[in-house]
């Protein structure tokens, strides 16, 4: 299985644009209310991701032919995780469709593959003996609104910084 690269509006990022730094927070529409007897809830009302990419390489990213003034699709590489006792998990996003989750189970202290199929959203394990724990991974693709990258170069010409940040639709 090769690795994939990070992918923006259809556009793979080149590793000659450096090898990127992914950023994946939780940007959540919540808030905490204080009750008359003192107890602390939290009220959330939607739950989203933003994020940041980054790299400093040889060329620029490649990005700016992009239209920025709608939806992108983001293809990401930063891996996320569930995982716990059971064999069955809501995943909190949708894979890669070019890259499929993957199931690992903890046998002794080394982590070891098994079969994963995800349906609507919902991962399913194949049991392996004497495991103890398993861990569901996948690699997210997002809608996302983001503007063109900062970019950076040297005096020299030879070295581009760039970052973009993105929020998810």
């Amino acid at each position: 299985m090769s690795n994939p690269r990070i992918m923006l509006g259809g556009l793979p990022l080149e590793l000659h644009a450096g090898v990127p730094v992914e950023t994946l927070e939780p940007a959540g529409g919540g808030t905490l209310h204080r009750m008359s007897d003192g107890a602390l809830v939290k009220q959330t009302l939607w739950q989203k991701y933003q994020g940041t990419i980054s790299a400093e390489g040889w060329m620029p990213p490649g990005l700016d032919g992009l239209d920025y003034s709608g939806p992108l699709e983001l293809r990401s590489t930063k891996v996320q995780a569930v995982g716990g006792p059971g064999l069955v998990y809501a995943l909190l996003g949708t894979p890669r469709p070019d890259f499929p989750a993957w199931g690992l189970a903890l046998v002794g202290r080394d982590w070891v593959r098994t079969p994963c199929s995800v349906v609507d959203g919902v991962a399913t394990l194949t049991e392996v003996e004497g495991a103890t724990a398993y861990r569901v991974c996948w690699m997210p693709v997002f809608s996302v609104f983001c503007d063109r990258p900062s970019e950076t170069q040297n005096s020299a010409g030879n070295t581009h910084s760039w970052q973009l940040t993105w929020l998810e639709n």
